[in-house]
């Protein structure tokens, strides 16, 4: 089966191999703000248009995945932070707390298009000024959701759902899918 990862974020790059052996990767410039709708409308919109993207691979695939991961807490979201300012805002917001990670998965196959979201809620430790300073100083964060890489080890206290959820590209949803 001939796949192709419309997607730029070499995590997700990373994590479609352990699930599909051998695929191509293309990224295709979408539209990704986020609107008023739920978490998990928005999510599914961005991933279906970012799909919509890439269109124009359809003919060459048998499968076409895109797929964007936002966090949400208390009415608000956390993507890409602009600058380590903002990092830094964002991370002091989600100490101690828990959020939800949501990211929507779009997949063209055999002519169709599906949508599906997984959500996974993530408690953070309770951070205090210096550590998060320190954090954005070892870790590259600007590129992240929320500033943050559950893989770092050094923010997450526990989580609830599926760990490659929060890394950006939720396997399991995508295994059911394929």
């Amino acid at each position: 089966m001939r796949v192709l990862l419309a997607s730029a974020s070499p995590r997700r790059r990373e994590l479609m191999g352990k699930l599909v052996p051998s695929f191509d990767v293309r990224a295709f410039p979408a539209d990704e703000h986020y609107t008023a709708e739920s978490p998990e409308k928005t999510v599914a919109g961005i991933a279906e248009r970012k799909l919509e993207a890439a269109s124009s691979a359809f003919g060459e695939y048998d499968a076409v995945v895109a797929c964007d991961t936002l966090v949400y807490m208390d009415g608000k979201y956390y993507g890409k932070p602009t600058d380590e300012k903002d990092a830094e805002r964002m991370l002091s917001e989600l100490s101690g707390k828990t959020h939800t990670v949501y990211s929507g998965v779009a997949v063209y196959k055999g002519g169709k298009r599906e949508t599906r979201v997984a959500a996974t809620r993530v408690t953070f430790k309770r951070l205090g000024a210096g550590e998060i300073r320190e954090y954005i100083s070892a870790h590259s964060v600007l590129d992240k959701a929320g500033a943050y890489a559950v893989q770092d080890g050094v923010v997450v206290e526990k989580y609830d759902g599926s760990y490659t959820n929060i890394v950006g590209l939720p396997l399991e949803t995508l295994a059911d899918m394929l």
